[in-house]
């Protein structure tokens, strides 16, 4: 999917050192972008910087920390000038633990990464593309953000909350030349969910069974959603969450 006009734009992504991070790291640099990639883990963004030398550049941090979040929008400012777009990417599962099965640790880890991780590097950001008076923002959030059963009591909660976050967060800024919007996935077969296909590979025969379209989606399908929802051909889409869910939310 080519996409001329992030030649030469800078995108933020958190969490592009593997999973669906690290495809919209890979399909924005070979559409000639610039890209920051934010994570915890080096080892993915250290293969995208050999290949990408003078387009990609990193830093390995919590997206949880507000220095790290700070000492990277410092880094990627420093690199490439500007932030045209950010990917609010970087989430982690909760093993669809019920409410009485989450205890304050495990309910505070998920909370802490998945939505005030989003706020941490989103109000740091957001600064620079209103004096700029422009930026595109792309939150993850999912299925588990729109119907019960794509996730635990913690990761349903908090995907429920990017989902709202993205709505408010759009109204707010929209006027001042922001345009927010969130991705809703489904089943992608990434780290993320590769207990899934350990073993017998049940609950990943299960989840596909389940899915209209038969299958798991690659990371890839989600990273060409990001092209387009990011670009100028989605301009008059604001607020909204696209499901990227193989009909899973037909049912």
């Amino acid at each position: 999917m080519r996409f001329e006009e992030y030649t030469n734009k800078t995108i933020f992504i958190t969490g592009a050192a593997s999973g669906i991070g690290y495809a919209q790291a890979l399909a924005f640099l070979e559409n000639g972008a610039n890209v920051f990639g934010f994570d915890i883990e080096a080892q993915g963004l250290v293969q995208l910087q050999q290949q990408y030398p003078e387009h990609f550049a990193y830093m390995v941090g919590s997206v949880c920390n507000q220095q790290d979040v700070e000492q990277s929008y410092e880094a990627a400012i420093s690199s490439f000038t500007q932030i045209d777009i950010l990917c609010n990417t970087a989430g982690i599962l909760d093993g669809f633990a019920k409410t009485l099965d989450t205890d304050e640790a495990l309910w505070d880890k998920i909370m802490n990464t998945n939505v005030k991780g989003t706020f941490f590097v989103t109000n740091k950001i957001l600064p620079h593309m209103v004096a700029r008076g422009a930026g595109t923002i792309v939150n993850m959030a999912s299925i588990a953000g729109l119907v019960a059963g794509g996730g635990g009591a913690a990761y349903t909660a908090s995907k429920h909350a990017i989902v709202g976050y993205t709505k408010q967060l759009d109204l707010d800024y929209c006027r001042a030349g922001i345009r927010a919007n969130a991705i809703a996935p489904g089943a992608i077969q990434t780290p993320m969910n590769q207990a899934d296909f350990e073993g017998d590979g049940e609950m990943a025969k299960w989840v596909a069974q389940e899915t209209p379209a038969g299958r798991w989606a690659q990371p890839q399908e989600v990273a060409n959603l990001t092209l387009f929802l990011a670009s100028s051909a989605a301009d008059y889409m604001h607020g909204t969450v696209l499901p990227i869910d193989g009909g899973w939310l037909t049912k």
